[in-house]
């Protein structure tokens, strides 16, 4: 391995590092908790090389929210294709996404709530974000029916998906309906 090469891994290894001890860290104490200093003093390295790899909190943040997308697909990809039928394909990716803003309060809020410096909606969104956007559109469209686009469709079920995440967390949603919200959600929304 060339010195070259060998520079370059551990700089993936340093950037992996500090993605890892934010998104740790936000979810432990919040990302008010996270700032270059405390970062830099638990991945034991000084803020400039902190700073070499990311310009501030900002694009640390557009970091663990592309990761949190990269999951996020993964996740409703993996539940949609466990499923039998296209209306209980559509419950488990709800139920999947909803698990996952529950389980990742902190990626869930880099992705979708905070300032990461990443265009949404757009030609230059990032891969990993178009790619958690077209596994929700994968099983939803199947549902859209015939007079609505599916890309709409999608955004419309999201939008619902993400209310019902929000709510929730903050406590303005009663828990103990949750299954009942999603079935509600797939009935009325999913054509088939």
């Amino acid at each position: 391995m060339s010195v070259q090469e060998r520079k370059a891994r551990e700089r993936a290894d340093r950037e992996r590092l500090i993605v890892a001890t934010a998104r740790e860290l936000a979810e432990q104490q919040g990302w008010d908790a996270v700032t270059t200093r405390r970062l830099a003093e638990r991945i034991e390295y000084s803020q400039p090389v902190l700073y070499s790899h990311f310009r501030g909190k900002r694009e640390i943040i557009g970091a663990v929210a592309l990761q949190g997308a990269t999951e996020l697909a993964a996740a409703v990809r993996a539940a949609a294709a466990a499923a039998d039928g296209p209306r209980e394909r559509v419950a488990a990716l709800a139920r999947a996404y909803l698990d996952f803003a529950e389980r990742n309060p902190a990626v869930y809020d880099a992705l979708f709530q905070l300032d990461g410096g990443l265009a949404y909606a757009r030609e230059d969104t990032p891969a990993p974000l178009k790619d958690a956007f077209a596994a929700l559109m994968e099983t939803l469209g199947e549902v859209a029916g015939d007079a609505l686009h599916p890309g709409v469709f999608t955004e419309t079920f999201w939008a619902a998906l993400h209310g019902l995440a929000t709510l929730t967390r903050a406590g303005r949603l009663p828990a103990e309906f949750a299954a009942e919200r999603v079935r509600l959600l797939v009935e009325r929304l999913a054509v088939v």
